[in-house]
């Protein structure tokens, strides 16, 4: 468990809490990340989590339960791969102060420790200075770089491939 956060599956009910900070976050979340922006868009978006694939979260504060950020694990893949690839975005007024990296770090911990994988991978655009650090702080390595690997806002976008594995 975290001490200032905790992170739990997103729900309908947190549509409209979810939107308005997404909306508050635009120039935060800028070319790095897409979020749902619209009530139909939050539909779809939860509708991607069929726990089997994909799982969405998200990241909650534990004094007053506001939303710090959101985390998925997408793209799970069983068999002998037995990965998935994380995303993940702050919300204003919170980025900054190191929710997410604890955040992300039960999301990991979730990862191999409830759904069992071995490895969780991070896809990043290199000017995403904060997202670096952040996977940094958690023992991610570097793995490689991808041009024009994710599209995003409509661009084809450059990627840093991270990647964490469960050798335990």
């Amino acid at each position: 468990m975290g001490t200032r956060v905790l992170l739990r599956r997103v729900r309908a009910e947190d549509e409209s809490r979810f939107l308005e900070l997404v909306k508050a976050s635009t120039a935060l979340h800028g070319p790095w990340v897409s979020l749902p922006r619209s009530a139909e868009e939050f539909a779809a978006y939860l509708a991607r989590f069929d726990e089997a694939t994909a799982v969405g979260m998200v990241v909650c504060l534990r004094d007053g339960g506001d939303l710090a950020g959101m985390v998925n694990i997408n793209e799970i893949v069983r068999g002998s791969y037995q990965r998935g690839v994380l995303g993940y975005a702050a919300f204003l007024p919170h980025a900054g102060r190191g929710y997410m990296t604890e955040g992300v770090a039960l999301a990991v911990w979730y990862a191999f420790e409830r759904l069992g994988l071995h490895r969780v991978e991070a896809d990043i655009q290199p000017g995403n200075a904060g997202s670096l650090r952040l996977v940094e702080r958690l023992g991610f390595r570097r793995e490689g770089f991808s041009p024009a690997y994710i599209k995003i806002g409509g661009a084809w976008r450059d990627h840093e491939r991270w990647a964490l594995t469960n050798d335990s």
